[in-house]
């Protein structure tokens, strides 16, 4: 047990030592350019945070945003595990999804922000922008982990008459495993980011979007660099949240 805390003791030293270097550098930016506006300083930005924190409309908006996110994220997920199921089995529908794919990956998040907002509601579009960034993340791994599996096994499975749950269990889901746990934090980055983008952009009420908007707007700088922190530290922690639950699974 103690060798194993040591490794993470020392991740977590380098981290706050890096973290160290990085707000240094970002104090001393801000005395030398000497322009709050343009640049905060690190004790600005806290100040402003520590005031946002116990009121209750940050907390309301921090889960709107949330809320706003895992639902495009489970959607993308779930219907990506589906269909890079189905395109694996079937090449048919591989040929048929596979430029629609090539678009998603393709189009600036910008553009599919702008070009849902005609049709769907500002409050919609977030969750709808985040879909679209995780389904071909899921999507192409799932396909991937799939069709690399080794043919001999998939006789093996065939010559003993495996039921479809058993050849999951002892072949799909060991080897997939890794492809899959390996798309889904990726995809929770940048779900976010692009999610925390189109509110900005469509400033659905009570979301962090319309915070950052509305206090760049109003040149509020230590605001925006506030919401920024709690945007990037939010991110991290689903992250980590994300890659426990899964090693978890790994482990069972």
């Amino acid at each position: 047990m103690e060798r194993n805390l040591k490794p993470i003791g020392k991740k977590i030293a380098l981290g706050l030592i890096a973290a160290a270097f990085w707000v240094a550098v970002w104090a001393l930016l801000s005395l030398w350019i000497d322009r709050a506006l343009f640049l905060p300083s690190p004790w600005a930005v806290g100040k402003t945070l520590m005031e946002l924190l116990p009121t209750a409309a940050f907390w309301k908006t921090v889960g709107a945003s949330l809320l706003r996110v895992l639902i495009g994220y489970v959607a993308g997920v779930l219907l990506g595990t589906v269909g890079g199921i189905l395109t694996a089995k079937i090449s048919l529908l591989d040929t048929l999804f596979s430029p629609l794919l090539t678009v998603i990956r393709a189009t600036p998040v910008a553009s599919f922000i702008m070009l849902t907002l005609v049709f769907l509601g500002r409050d919609t579009v977030p969750s709808f922008i985040v879909f679209l960034m995780v389904l071909p993340i899921v999507w192409g791994n799932v396909t991937e982990g799939i069709k690399t599996v080794d043919p001999g096994l998939r006789e093996v499975c065939d010559v003993y008459g495996l039921s479809f749950p058993r050849r999951m269990k002892i072949l799909y889901l060991p080897h997939c495993g890794p492809y899959f746990s390996s798309g889904v934090p990726t995809s929770l980055g940048l779900a976010w980011k692009a999610g925390i983008a189109a509110e900005v952009l469509c400033t659905p009420k009570g979301s962090i979007g319309k915070m950052v908007y509305d206090a760049k707007v109003y040149l509020e700088s230590a605001e925006v660099f506030a919401w920024t922190l709690v945007v990037i530290l939010l991110s991290l922690a689903l992250e980590t949240l994300l890659k426990y639950v899964l090693n978890r699974g790994k482990r069972k």
